[in-house]
């Protein structure tokens, strides 16, 4: 199997499997990657996901060499490696170790969070190698760093310490080495713990209020937020904190 699959208490953990390949996406990987991510979505169980990759590496991007072989690493409807282009219907935190490179960078930034090891090196090496990140790199990098910042990834193709990426907001949490998936575990874990009705709708806010006239933005909001303020769970969430109890949500 091109990538490790399973869940614990509400988390779903996908693991890149090509270590010798430091991770990168072939035609089989991406076919995998397509159909976990179809399975979180479906799976009302499952509140959050974490991606990582082993061998101490998150991802190299395309594989160069399958691209040579003509196999097809994009899934129609999901884009590179199944998931760039994906409706995520649940939030993902990348766990980050060693490179995310090329198109392992660009399912990095279709995640919501991002714990990084402090020796994690990103890059979009694209031009590099005469090609252009058009898996994310170029439309979700400037909207996630400052432009300057994201035109000199993309245009030099050079690697970046975590650290300077921390620095810029693009890395939530950045840990020793060999910690990054525990980190985000927790990270998830606190998610998972959430109302998932509340975590959706929020979700929802925050990525579509980008493109908001400022006009229209708490006309916009209350719109899609006043249902949660009158669901079973915000009523179960409010009984449960004066019982001094765990919250058993529903999801409605």
């Amino acid at each position: 199997m091109a990538i490790g699959f399973s869940v614990e208490e509400g988390v779903a953990v996908i693991t890149l499997n090509r270590p010798e390949a430091r991770n990168a996406i072939d035609g089989a990987t991406a076919l995998e990657l397509a159909e976990a991510v179809r399975r979180i979505n479906a799976d009302d169980a499952i509140r959050c996901a974490v991606i990582t990759g082993a061998g101490g590496h998150f991802c190299a991007g395309m594989d160069l060499k399958a691209f040579l072989r003509g196999e097809t690493v994009r899934v129609p409807g999901q884009g590179f490696a199944g998931i760039a282009q994906a409706e995520l219907a649940k939030p993902f935190v990348a766990a980050v170790e060693g490179y995310a490179l090329a198109g392992g960078f660009e399912i990095v930034l279709a995640c919501d969070l991002v714990v990084a090891a402090s020796t994690a090196r990103f890059g979009l090496s694209e031009v590099k190698r005469g090609l252009v990140p058009n898996a994310g790199g170029l439309v979700r990098l400037p909207r996630q760093l400052p432009v300057k910042l994201a035109s000199e990834l993309v245009l030099t193709g050079e690697i970046v310490e975590a650290g300077r990426l921390a620095e810029a907001g693009l890395v939530n949490r950045l840990v020793p080495e060999g910690g990054a998936l525990a980190e985000a575990m927790r990270l998830a874990g606190l998610i998972a713990a959430n109302g998932p009705l509340a975590v959706a709708i929020s979700r929802r806010v925050l990525k579509e209020s980008l493109e908001w006239p400022e006009a229209e933005l708490f006309e916009r909001q209350n719109a899609i937020t006043a249902p949660v303020f009158t669901s079973e769970d915000a009523r179960e969430g409010a009984a449960a904190f004066v019982e001094k109890r765990k919250p058993v949500w529903k999801g409605r």
